[in-house]
């Protein structure tokens, strides 16, 4: 008789419960309208094109400096990545606030220096604010892939008569294809999944009607456009899965040493995307903070926001456990782990639609903190349960051998072994998700309680008031967190500075 690993029940439950949104949806969605629909179809053009472009910047930008910082030896290696990484912790609506109030007539742009500026909206504004928050996807997956190359190949193609600028054409970048391929897949699955910036800079794509319909209590009609987009997203998410990144075998790593006037130029070129990504949004928020003040902001929004993401790490990790366990005890324990990756690619405006529906039917939920952390839960449970996993196969399993057979349960084995040898990847996966559900903005909006404002929606409602002066300090404090957020990334871990995503493709 097979016996299943007790994590399997658990497991089971919790996977189910992942795919409880998407059948919410089309219990839900009013098809009435029509998928071909002149609006539908004008939606379905700004969206995929919002996702073309952010792709495609994300690749013009990402890639050059995924070259520059694997192989040209500069001053400061490790300040250089972390500054070119920085904008992937920020969140991309600071961006897009920051950016629609400094440029255009009467922005702060202007004020300051006397001289207008194109204003920065619509489907340009919104495919820059999105290649500048996404180009690091494609920096770290490519630079990844570069690392892993063997240098001896292109000394070889140099002997042959072939120029550097050709080498890296015709030798480094179609082996580094796959990674290319996957940053900028990534890099378009969060454009189709973002709220704010297309909002922000006025462009109607699926999540910004999305929300218009469920202000105007359309339900049925927000189900029905989610269901459209759930199933670009997961078009993308299958193209995602398919991209493998083959491993060469290790060899010596190309080292490119400039010159003092090339180092110059590389920072010439390279200064505007930080200029813009990251010195800009802190630029505008301290100008706001000097002229203005706090500008009234109350501390209860802090709060709120560190209650919430605080139960939602803790609910997250204790979740994630038997999930992290059964994804190690076989094949069915991986397609259940494979199933709660899915509230990961569900838009926050897709799962805070389908949550607001439970929540009437449930009326003990509807506008509670409870449901707010459970949709928190759902989106960001795939980072707590990478981070156990990975920290729970690295571990030496002689000692569990050795406690069984001293004659401990699995109860008490996972108690006194398992779970003090998978504390590290608790406190990562709980830190993961709590600084997430700081930023997350748009399934906040939709469900949090009356009169529950946090940093994201606080800012939100600055920016649909008008009144962006009070945006100061929310803003320099989101901006804290994702600081917050970069550090752990990229500290004191080798693996980590190789590849953001290597451990979720294992």
């Amino acid at each position: 008789m097979t016996r299943f690993p007790r994590s399997y029940p658990a497991a089971a439950l919790i996977a189910v419960v992942a795919l409880l949104p998407v059948l919410v949806l089309f219990t839900l969605a009013d098809f009435s309208e029509g998928v071909f629909s002149t609006r539908n179809l004008a939606l379905l053009l700004n969206t995929l094109l919002l996702t073309v472009f952010t792709a495609l910047g994300s690749v013009l930008i990402g890639v050059p400096l995924a070259l520059l910082t694997a192989y040209v030896q500069l001053p400061l290696p490790r300040l250089w990545l972390i500054v070119l990484a920085a904008p992937l912790a920020l969140p991309s609506y600071i961006g897009a606030f920051t950016l629609y109030a400094a440029f255009g007539p009467g922005g702060e742009i202007e004020a300051l220096l006397g001289f207008s500026t194109p204003r920065v909206e619509g489907l340009i504004g919104a495919s820059l604010v999105m290649t500048l928050y996404t180009y690091p996807f494609v920096l770290m997956t490519t630079r990844s892939a570069l690392l892993n190359q063997d240098a001896n190949l292109i000394n070889a193609a140099r002997t042959l008569g072939l120029g550097f600028a050709a080498c890296l054409w015709r030798v480094v970048l179609p082996r580094a294809w796959n990674g290319i391929a996957a940053g900028a897949l990534l890099a378009a699955l969060y454009a189709l999944s973002d709220f704010g910036t297309p909002a922000i800079m006025g462009l109607d794509t699926f999540t910004r009607v999305i929300y218009v319909e469920y202000n105007a209590f359309g339900l049925g009609q927000a189900a029905f456009l989610s269901l459209q987009l759930l199933a670009i997203v997961g078009l993308v998410l299958y193209l995602e899965s398919r991209v493998h990144v083959t491993p060469e075998r290790p060899g010596r790593s190309l080292n490119v040493w400039p010159r003092p006037w090339q180092t110059a130029m590389t920072l010439l070129v390279v200064s505007p995307v930080s200029l813009l990504a990251l010195v800009l949004p802190l630029a505008i928020f301290t100008l706001w903070l000097i002229r203005e003040g706090s500008g009234g902001f109350d501390m209860t929004y802090a709060w709120n926001s560190i209650q919430a993401s605080l139960l939602a790490g803790l609910a997250a990790v204790i979740v994630a456990l038997p999930v992290a366990y059964a994804a190690m005890g076989g094949r069915a324990g991986r397609i259940m782990e494979r199933v709660t990756y899915l509230g990961f690619g569900i838009p926050g405006i897709v799962m805070g639609t389908a949550l607001v529906y439970i929540g009437l039917r449930l009326p003990a939920l509807y506008q509670t903190l409870g449901l707010l952390v459970a949709a928190y839960v759902m989106r960001f449970l795939p980072l707590a349960v990478g981070s156990i996993r990975s920290t729970t196969e690295s571990m030496d399993t002689s000692l569990v051998k050795a406690a069984r057979v001293l004659g401990a349960g699995p109860a008490e084995v996972f108690r006194r072994i398992k779970l003090p040898l998978s504390r590290r990847g608790i406190i990562a996966g709980a830190a993961l998700v709590f600084l997430e559900a700081m930023r997350e903005l748009p399934a906040t909006i939709l469900l949090a309680p009356t009169g529950f404002e946090t940093l994201a929606t606080y800012l939100w409602r600055i920016y649909e008031a008008g009144y962006f002066g009070r945006a100061a300090v929310p803003g320099l404090m989101l901006i804290l967190m994702s600081a917050l957020g970069l550090a752990l990334m990229l500290a004191g871990e080798r693996r980590v500075e190789f590849g953001v995503f290597d451990d979720q493709r294992s």
